[in-house]
């Protein structure tokens, strides 16, 4: 699962834009003609004004064998990448390695502090990023949680500025759980993330993405859009983002943001559901 958004800054490091892309490459394999052709086929160009925002549910870093060359011709389309299910930081290090040798440019990472989840299941977050996009960058950490029911894997956060525009990008993986009450009382729990960011960094700029397990049109993510006026980029009607055996099928995946405060921050805002690919990674 793999989300993208665009940030488009314009010279003198002035924001005037913001559009946000959203490109779904799902799952784990990649022809080296699908990557070749990956910016000619979503309309996306790079420049020295434009930042590139994803996020990928990684199956499993350093511990799941991956093609680690396809794996950074993919992310090396980008600047910054959050990424979910990590194992351990040597997984991090290598995708770095790769990308460094791939694109001839520093990259680095951060990774939290500690892993997060249940005794039969533990996982890090990660950012990876492209270091000359950015002129700070530096973790917030975890979401602090009112109670130990919230989440079974709680957020993690970090802070990002590049030319004019600083931001705090949240990612998140929730629970699935054996039961879909589980995964309702998370999504429901988001709106407390929004929060405890925005009060912790006095920050209005807040990108919460991730791998959410459930629908993001669900009532359960509500308290986001009537408290805080969040709501959701890619709409999950007609735009699924898991792959089953054969096909995509239920749309987890997503971004969610306060549409009101950028629209006042910034002079244009457009969203845009670009296209979806397959990416398999051996």
């Amino acid at each position: 699962m793999f989300e993208l958004i665009k940030v488009i800054d314009v010279k003198n490091n002035i924001i005037k834009k913001l559009i946000f892309v959203i490109i779904i490459l799902s799952l784990f394999c990649c022809s080296k003609k699908k990557i070749s052709d990956f910016n000619s086929q979503s309309g996306v160009s790079r420049s020295e004004n434009t930042v590139l925002i994803a996020s990928f549910n990684a199956l499993r870093l350093g511990e799941k064998q991956k093609d680690y060359s396809a794996f950074a011709k993919i992310l090396s389309n980008f600047d910054l990448i959050g990424l979910e299910e990590v194992m351990n930081e040597k997984g991090v290090k290598k995708v770095r390695a790769h990308l460094e040798k791939l694109t001839q440019e520093n990259w680095d990472y951060i990774i939290s502090d500690h892993s997060v989840g249940s005794e039969n299941y533990r996982e890090f977050y990660a950012f990876i990023y492209r270091k000359n996009k950015f002129f700070e960058a530096k973790p917030v950490g975890f979401y602090a949680e009112k109670d130990e029911n919230e989440f079974m894997r709680e957020p993690f956060g970090a802070y990002f500025k590049s030319g004019n525009f600083d931001f705090v990008y949240i990612i998140a993986h929730s629970v699935f759980g054996d039961k879909e009450k589980q995964r309702l009382i998370e999504a429901s729990n988001y709106a407390n993330v929004y929060e405890y960011f925005s009060k912790l960094t006095d920050e209005d700029d807040i990108i919460i993405a991730g791998d959410f397990n459930m629908s993001a049109d669900s009532l359960a993510f509500k308290n986001l859009s009537e408290k805080y006026d969040v709501s959701y980029i890619l709409d999950p009607k007609g735009n699924p983002t898991t792959l089953s055996d054969t096909k995509l099928v239920s749309s987890y995946d997503n971004f969610f943001i306060n549409q009101k405060k950028q629209k006042n921050l910034l002079e244009i805002m457009e969203f845009i559901i670009l296209y979806q690919i397959i990416i398999m990674l051996k």
